[in-house]
């Protein structure tokens, strides 16, 4: 059995020889901003792997704002340390401002992967939908109308009737008041007094003022004198 050749994948050398250089890069920046020793390798490795874990974070579980800026911010700091290093920065007279943020990284990179690490996933919850209702079993054809027949048919019960509304009784009948033969005699003198002096017959008004009684005793003296 022959063992398969060691195949040279030309991304993978590719993406060491970056790798390297970038680590470099960092690496010089670190040290020509103070950070000597062991502490400027410990740079480019901090960057390196909040990248990549950014990177993954953003593959595994899918876009998050979190995942990009971390991302954002480790990618901008290897730029900045690729971009200075490439002769626009003077490494033996670093400004005051890149030595701050040097020595500010390790508290940033710790918190930003700490939050990687333990921060949970921004997912989208998933609605279920409704059940659909279950339908009642149809009773077949024979069944209902077997149902139909053996059922009673509903009674109705008549309203009841409503009884008819008695009228209303008639006012009782006013007796005519009993007049006096005298009252009735004089009446007709006055009467015939009134007819010689005006020419026309005494009305109830005037034979009732007169005589100075009230009106239903005058209505009854007219009606005799009538």
């Amino acid at each position: 059995m022959t063992r398969p050749a060691l195949r040279v994948d030309a991304v993978l050398v590719q993406a060491v020889i970056a790798g390297a250089l970038s680590f470099a890069h960092l690496h010089d920046l670190a040290a020509a901003a103070g950070q000597d020793g062991w502490k400027a390798w410990a740079y480019p490795i901090s960057v390196d792997l909040l990248l990549v874990a950014s990177w993954r974070r953003l593959r595994s579980h899918g876009p998050s704002r979190l995942a990009w800026c971390w991302f954002v911010i480790a990618l901008s700091a290897s730029l900045g340390a690729n971009v200075a290093t490439a002769g626009l920065l003077d490494l033996d007279r670093v400004p005051a401002w890149l030595r701050i943020l040097v020595a500010a990284w390790p508290a940033l990179a710790f918190m930003g992967g700490t939050l990687l690490a333990h921060s949970a996933t921004d997912r989208v919850p998933v609605t279920q939908a409704p059940a659909a209702p279950t339908s009642a079993p149809r009773p077949e054809p024979d069944a209902v109308e077997g149902e139909l027949e053996t059922s009673p048919a509903p009674e109705v019960e008549e309203a009841p009737a409503i009884p008819a509304r008695e009228p209303a009784p008639a006012p009782p009948a006013v007796a005519a008041p009993l007049v006096p033969a005298a009252l009735v005699d004089h009446a007709r003198k006055v009467a015939d007094d009134h007819r010689a002096r005006t020419g026309s017959p005494i009305d109830t008004d005037t034979l009732r003022a007169r005589l100075g009684v009230p009106p239903h005793l005058a209505d009854a003296i007219a009606a005799q004198l009538a």
